[in-house]
């Protein structure tokens, strides 16, 4: 784990209560509490924690096999560019949240081998309805996320913001740019893909069903 990802990690640790287990990050050691319930001192469940970061990380790992496909089929046109532009801070966002990962002990969704098909399918497909039905995805998709992080950031916010704090400025940045990559969808011709608002409610649909099922598996 690097240090930045420790330190977007530190004010959490400090949630959980019981026996200290000392870990090293970045030359320090830290204690982490826990109780056998997995509740924090604050009444707070872990869980509620390690849901947001399971289902992040596959959210992530789900868009990066997105631009993944779109690139595969789209890579060398005049959108590449835009697309690999967007997939490099994709990339960024979960590497961050693979390190988020290890500093909370907490398990990726079982459905990852399935995101991983069915992400890159879903980028592949778009991109050969043309570059309005890549950047069509990229509007349903980054929409649908950024919607899904506002939600995180009003129930850590409701919680307790300055515990959570390290937590809700990184869920903020990339709650940020993913809306950024869905005004360049918009951008470049989105709406003209076709059958765009279909196609955007089919992909969206998809999106609720992928964010449900990997909060709880």
């Amino acid at each position: 784990m690097t240090c930045a990802g420790a330190a977007a990690a530190r004010s959490l640790w400090r949630l959980r209560a019981g026996n200290q287990r000392p870990l090293s990050a970045c030359g320090r050691r830290i204690g982490v509490r826990f109780r056998s319930s997995g509740t924090t001192l604050d009444g707070i469940s872990r869980a509620a924690v390690d849901r947001i970061i399971r289902v992040d990380h596959a959210g992530e790992y789900g868009a990066n096999r997105i631009y993944a496909g779109q690139m595969a089929v789209l890579g060398r046109t005049s959108v590449g560019p835009v697309i690999q532009k967007m997939w490099d801070q994709e990339k960024d966002h979960l590497k961050k949240f693979n390190e988020l990962m290890v500093a909370f002990r907490v398990r990726p969704t079982v459905l990852l081998p399935f995101w991983n098909v069915v992400g890159f399918a879903l980028g592949a497909g778009t991109a050969l309805l043309g570059k309005e039905g890549a950047m069509a995805c990229t509007v349903a998709v980054e929409e649908s996320i950024a919607h899904h992080y506002n939600n995180q950031i009003r129930t850590l916010v409701e919680e307790d913001p300055a515990k959570y704090g390290e937590l809700l400025q990184v869920i903020r940045k990339f709650r940020d740019e993913e809306l950024e990559h869905h005004d360049l969808g918009l951008e470049h011709d989105a709406e003209r893909a076709p059958a765009y608002t279909v196609l955007k409610s089919i992909i969206q649909a998809g999106c609720s069903v992928a964010i449900s099922l990997s909060e709880r598996l």
